[in-house]
Parts: C-alpha cells; structure tokens; sequence
C-alpha cells in the first residue's frame, strides 16, 4: 500500500520508514514484521549478527529511539521524525476498539504482566485475547514450536511481542517465516507496560520530547540506566556509517 508522507532511510542494510502518523489508518492494513529497534538495540548491529539480521528482514522498521534521531540529525543532517512503540500502540489501541472483533496473540515475558495485558486487552473490548508465556530464548537460534502451535490454532490477526528488545525482534522474524498465513507481528517490547501501569508512566508529551528514557531510568535505575548506557556507542556507528535516503 503506497503512502504519502513516507521517507525511507537505508542504515546498515536496515531500511527505517519515516512515516507520518496520519499514515497511521494505512498502516495498520498491512502484514508483516513491525519492529522499532531501542537505542542500546542499535549500539550492538555492528556485534550482533543475528539481532542486525532480524530487522534488515522486517517489513516495517520505524524510529522508536530519540537518541538515533538525534544522532542522525546531528552528525548526519538527516531529519526523520520519533514513531516510538508507545505511540504507535497508542494509536493501536483506539483502532482496536472500533474493530473488537479482532484476534490477538500477546507473546508476555511472566505470568503477571500477561494478566495485566490480557485485563488491557479486554477493557478495550477485545473478544479474542490469548496470552503466551514465552521460555527464556536462546537468542541465537530461537525455536519455539509451542508458540507456533498456539498461532496456528488461535489464528490471531495480531501478535504482539511484550518480551524484551534484542530478543522480540528476532522472534518476531521466526514466528514471520515460521507462519503459513497473513499475520500481523508487532515487536513493541515493554511498551504495552506504559498502559498497564506496570512501567513507569508515559505520555505523548514526554515521548515526543525525547525523554521516556529518563523516565524509565527515575522508575527503575538499576535496570535502566546500564541498559541505556550501553546506546553510547550508536555514536560511533552513526558516525562511521552512510546513510542513503529515499524518498
């Protein structure tokens, strides 16, 4: 489906899509693997060949990271445009309540955050709401055969990964070529935690004033200010790289 307000931007063989929110009611027709790649997710494509290879082939990869927006910016003179898992599930949400009838499959990292995805789920009127409780992967070579057989006895129109960066997306790239049929595959990690309220909270201010992160750090610094740290080094790939654009 063509677009209006698109640009695409090709970084390490990963083509990101700088696209308008107002795409939004386009967008969500499509299927295929929608992933939004985090800052310290970023910092490790130059050591993580796997991780680089999942969103090189994704279908959809936008800027969730404000640190890579700005470093493109800045070192690059390239303008795109924030379209973080928070807003994108956002705007998700709302089309999910005019469209109940859906199926969704939510892949969640624990049986509590399942039970708050699947109470979200069903407060928006969702009739069809499965959970997964994923095993601990091996992130190198992820095989999962009783995902697979969940996805192809709920057919979910929606799966959306709630596990964490560098994991999801190479697991959303399994459950694409594992799948038989069309299926939509959102790689939003913990952002789904935004809404329940098992994360700190953020709204549509502070994630498009770049500063989610600092939230996330205040909540809970001793898991994210190492984590975060870590997308230091997105410095240097931004900076050794070339960019193409297309428009």
């Amino acid at each position: 489906m063509a677009f209006k307000y698109i640009k695409k931007i090709l970084f390490n063989r990963i083509e990101f899509l700088d696209i308008d929110i107002k795409e939004f009611d386009k967008l969500i027709l499509n299927n295929g693997l929608f992933v939004f790649p985090s800052g310290p997710g970023l910092a490790t494509i130059d050591k993580d060949t796997v991780y680089h290879k999942s969103l090189i082939n994704a279908d959809y990869v936008f800027f969730d990271s404000g640190f890579f927006v700005l470093l493109l910016k800045f070192l690059k003179k390239i303008k795109v445009k924030k379209f973080s898992g928070y807003l994108f599930l956002k705007k998700l949400f709302h089309y999910l309540k005019k469209n109940p009838n859906l199926s969704i499959l939510c892949v969640d990292p624990d049986k509590r955050k399942s039970l708050s995805n699947s109470l979200l789920l069903k407060s928006l009127g969702i009739k069809r709401a499965y959970s997964y409780i994923a095993p601990k992967y091996n992130i190198k070579k992820i095989h999962d055969i009783d995902l697979l057989s969940k996805i192809e006895l709920y057919k979910p129109d929606i799966v959306i990964t709630n596990i964490g960066g560098g994991t999801q997306e190479i697991l959303g790239s399994y459950i694409k070529k594992n799948t038989k049929f069309n299926i939509k595959i959102f790689c939003t990690g913990a952002a789904i935690s935004f809404f329940t309220g098992e994360q700190a909270k953020v709204n549509e201010t502070l994630d498009k004033i770049y500063i989610g992160w600092l939230v996330r750090i205040i909540f809970n610094p001793i898991v994210f200010l190492p984590r975060y740290l870590k997308a230091i080094r997105l410095f240097g790939i931004v900076f050794n790289s070339e960019i193409k654009i297309n428009n």
